[in-house]
């Protein structure tokens, strides 16, 4: 599933976007609406961004499981080469010493993530504190064309700034076109 990036400088064209593509087939769900003013949104009964959309919540908590999960192997292998265990330790103590770190990793960096933009949506960070809407659609591949010709046929003004392959790959990169 692809996300389509489009930009606007109105909310009544947000909603007009969201009527005509809802004409066209496309679920509600699939539709989020990223701008700061969360109050519009709402009252025009628009589907706001979530959290995964607005903070790097997701990449920095696998950034730290893998860190977790390193650091973990790392004090298994220190653990047995200065024979810190005893000897008849189950094999059941490192996996769950590995398991521990793991999920503690993903946990720290889940709360640096919370404390930072999303990497994707700041690379749109001046367009939205200007006032403007970002358009997020989820395309499923039968759709992506539909969507393409109801964006430029009905509203040619709105911008495609972006499509990303991989949204929720929270290591892949955003290109703005």
């Amino acid at each position: 599933m692809k996300c389509m990036y489009y930009l606007t400088s109105t909310l009544d064209s947000t909603g007009h976007i969201a009527e005509d593509l809802h004409e066209a087939g496309v679920n509600d769900w699939l539709i989020h609406i990223l701008s700061k003013d969360e109050g519009g949104i709402k009252k025009e009964k628009l589907r706001s961004s979530n959290y995964f959309e607005q903070l790097n919540l997701l990449r920095y908590g696998v950034i730290g499981a893998i860190t977790g999960f390193i650091a973990g192997l790392l004090v298994v292998w220190i653990g047995n080469f200065l024979k810190l265990l005893a000897p008849d330790t189950p094999t059941i103590v490192s996996y769950a010493i590995i398991g521990v770190m793991t999920l503690f990793g993903a946990w720290e960096g889940g709360f640096i993530g919370i404390r930072s933009e999303n990497k994707k949506i700041a690379v749109f960070h001046e367009e939205i504190q200007a006032g403007n809407y970002l358009i997020l659609i989820y395309a499923r591949a039968e759709l992506e064309n539909i969507i393409k010709t109801v964006m430029s046929t009905k509203h040619p003004e709105v911008k495609l700034v972006a499509i990303d392959d991989y949204f929720y790959n929270p290591l892949t990169k955003l290109k703005r076109i």
